[in-house]
């Protein structure tokens, strides 16, 4: 998977980031658990971290808890939220343009 974004150091290219992702475990409307590799020359922006979807019903709909472990320390806090914050914000737009 590449992830595209404004230019930043220390990704896979100026304004990329290019991780192999893979399923660790999936429970159907439960959970989703995977783990992605980032490829970077900076070991700060380099490793294995782990995304764990936690989903539970909710009136109208679904609520999405998402725990990152093991983020890459070069990966700031402030702009590790942003980005789920931007991923989330699409997943729900892609999800509602579905079942309108």
């Amino acid at each position: 998977m590449t992830l595209t974004f404004a230019a930043a150091s220390g990704k896979s290219t100026a304004n990329t980031d290019v991780v192999v992702g893979r399923f660790v475990e999936l429970v159907p409307r439960q959970r989703i658990v995977q783990a992605f590799e980032f490829e970077s020359s900076d070991p700060a922006f380099a490793g294995t971290m782990t995304m764990r979807w936690v989903l539970e019903a909710a009136e109208g709909g679904t609520n999405v808890t998402v725990i990152a472990e093991n983020v890459p320390p070069g990966i700031s806090p402030a702009d590790h939220e942003v980005g789920m914050n931007s991923s989330l914000a699409h997943l729900a737009a892609y999800v509602e343009s579905r079942t309108a």
